[in-house]
């Protein structure tokens, strides 16, 4: 691939807090360049960025790019945004986030890409943790932050990197992967995809991406299906729940709310005895999908326990916040039905009295068509508050409410402020409660004024 960031001095950020976008910055950054970018809202990640000397404007306007000869924004930068029109306008390069991972990802010989629509960040820590406890000197851009890592992105001297390869928008097609990973391929994006079959059919143009080891769950059959279609005829390696794959969980214990033990089995033959720190059923396939991922990329057995036994999750999966009055408070990013049940089936699994789900639904498109399912999930919990909706990159013209929502699922309650929302629960939580905040937007806001108000409460 052309190497495009050759000549160039000054690179733009549009959007420079976002998930994806924010190690890239630090990528970049490590390697030298002068970097500026611009934002909406602010945000933790946004501190993080302005403490490594990177100027940040708040808002998007014209003049924000003035010197720049390379502008990046994500999928997610609307067309109508004055910045990126100015920026089309400016005579410099113009791209979107994945294009710059991509080229990224074309600078190691084990790219190690992970995809699926859940799980992608849990697993990519995970990985990140097995690899560092090798010792090898990786390079990660992760979904999430990751304590271990001090961030998002990390640069090494390695010829391996771990990424996280988001489909949205086909942006996981832009990648060079060495190892690719398939978690699950489920129902997502559909405002894109329009149909499962599109969905599928862009997982397997990945697939054929791939040039080395193709690393699978071979419990799902969308997945299956995938990589049947595809023309890739390299190594593949299958996990999954089941003694059909090559690698799966065995004896499987639970030892507290946040220990889960399990015998990691290849073939029939125990491994080792495996402890994570990170809760529920799907994260134990989490660590199976990373073992075996971690392992295709130059891990040893050895490595994988002394590894995860430090994860203690990324910041915003299942992250415990606080304990006030007998009252715990977790975030976590769940934003698609499977994921709120899943989260919640293992919140509901663990020693607490009652479980709170508070819920910001994130863009119109994924609530509309999938209200049925995310009010049969979030029916899971005990006590259900919704936030409004967080549109993000799209405009309502589905004429969905968060009151929707709220209508087909019983006892729940909606407010449009998170102040509202933040002293409803803060109010009516009991010592032995368990509260999570779920969304992908800035819902972790009201998980901190909960907090205030339950230590205000405690004096």
């Amino acid at each position: 691939m052309e190497d495009f960031l050759q000549g160039k001095k000054h690179i733009h950020f549009i959007g420079i807090g976002g998930s994806g976008m924010y190690p890239l910055a630090q990528i970049l950054h490590e390697k030298g360049y002068y970097l500026t970018g611009s934002d909406n809202n602010e945000t933790e990640t946004l501190k993080a960025v302005r403490n490594m000397g990177i100027k940040v404007f708040m808002g998007h306007d014209p003049h924000n790019i003035d010197g720049a000869d390379l502008i990046v924004h994500t999928a997610a930068i609307m067309s109508d945004n004055p910045e990126l029109i100015a920026a089309k306008n400016s005579g410099a390069m113009v791209i979107e986030r994945s294009v710059l991972l991509g080229l990224v990802t074309s600078w190691y010989d084990k790219a190690v890409c992970v995809s699926g629509t859940h799980g992608k960040t849990t697993t990519s820590s995970m990985i990140t943790h097995i690899l560092l406890a090798a010792g090898i000197d990786i390079s990660a851009v992760i979904g999430g932050k990751l304590r271990a890592i001090g961030g998002s992105g990390r640069v090494g001297k390695s010829d391996t990197m771990v990424c996280e390869a988001c489909e949205f928008s086909n942006t996981f097609l832009k990648l060079y992967p060495n190892i690719s990973v398939i978690l699950n391929i489920d129902a997502d994006h559909l405002d894109f995809f329009k149909t499962m079959d599109n969905l599928r059919a862009s997982f397997t143009k990945f697939i054929d991406n791939t040039t080395d080891i193709l690393v699978i769950n071979g419990d799902d059959e969308n997945t299956l299906r995938a990589v049947k279609a595809s023309h890739f005829d390299k190594e593949i390696i299958t996990f999954g729940n089941s003694d059909k794959n090559r690698y799966y969980p065995a004896n499987i214990e639970f030892v507290s709310d946040f220990t889960t033990e399990f015998d990691l089995m290849e073939c029939g033959t125990k491994l080792d005895r495996i402890s994570i720190h990170v809760p529920g059923r799907h994260n134990v396939l989490n660590a199976v999908a990373a073992s075996a991922a971690a392992l295709a990329a130059g891990a040893k057995v050895e490595d994988i326990n002394k590894g995860l036994s430090t994860f203690f999750g990324a910041i915003r999966r299942f992250e415990k916040l606080a304990e006030i009055g007998g009252i715990t408070v977790v975030d976590d990013y769940a934003h698609h039905p499977a994921e709120v049940e899943a989260t919640l089936k293992t919140a509901k699994g663990m020693s607490f009295k009652r479980v709170w789900a508070v819920h910001q639904p994130f863009t119109y498109s994924r609530t509309a068509t999938l209200l049925n399912e995310f009010a049969a999930a979030l029916s899971i919990a005990d006590k259900t508050v919704l936030t409004e909706i967080m549109g993000s990159r799209e405009k309502n013209t589905y004429n969905i409410y968060a009151a929707d929502l709220c209508e087909k699922i019983a006892g729940a309650r909606w407010f449009p402020t998170f102040d509202e929302v933040a002293r409803y629960v803060a109010d009516n939580a009991e010592s032995g409660d368990l509260i999570i905040t779920l969304g992908c937007g800035d819902v972790y806001k009201v998980a901190y004024k909960i907090i205030e108000l339950l230590k205000e409460k405690q004096k």
